[in-house]
């Protein structure tokens, strides 16, 4: 007979860190792996799929971020008016030089849940291309990715 019981986060019961990291001279995937596991909360001893229990995460120094092999002409992103022929396309070095919050942000959204949740998992990550960020009266603990 089993005598342990599973623990599931209530929302009510959430606590709630802020997280800061660094993305100078880090990876584009691999940082975006480690902000995503931290925003759903899955390195946490209470992870419940179903609940919100993740940290806010504020990125500092998005433009000093790198990527491996050719990525920067080759990898590109889509957007599309709605409008016939209105496809545009973006590599990730004109992306970087003049949105590079963009490139980590849509990075991390497409390694979260593609639902109500993962919505409101991303809206607690926040991306800033230099050093300062407004966040300072949170408290938010260093984050070391190495």
């Amino acid at each position: 007979m089993n005598t342990f019981k599973t623990y599931n986060v209530r929302k009510e019961d959430v606590n709630r860190e802020w997280v800061i990291v660094d993305a100078a001279d880090q990876v584009l995937g691999r940082l975006s792996s480690v902000v995503a596991t931290k925003l759903r909360g899955k390195d946490r001893p209470d992870f419940t799929p179903h609940v919100d229990n993740g940290a806010f995460v504020v990125v500092v120094n998005a433009d000093k971020i790198r990527v491996t092999g050719t990525k920067l002409e080759d990898k590109k992103y889509y957007r599309h008016s709605g409008y016939p022929g209105g496809i545009k396309e973006t590599s990730l070095k004109e992306m970087l030089r003049t949105k590079p919050e963009q490139a980590i942000l849509k990075a991390v959204r497409g390694m979260l849940p593609k639902t109500r949740l993962g919505r409101a998992q991303l809206k607690k990550l926040k991306v800033y291309a230099g050093q300062d960020h407004p966040h300072q009266a949170q408290q938010p603990t260093e984050y070391n990715l190495s």
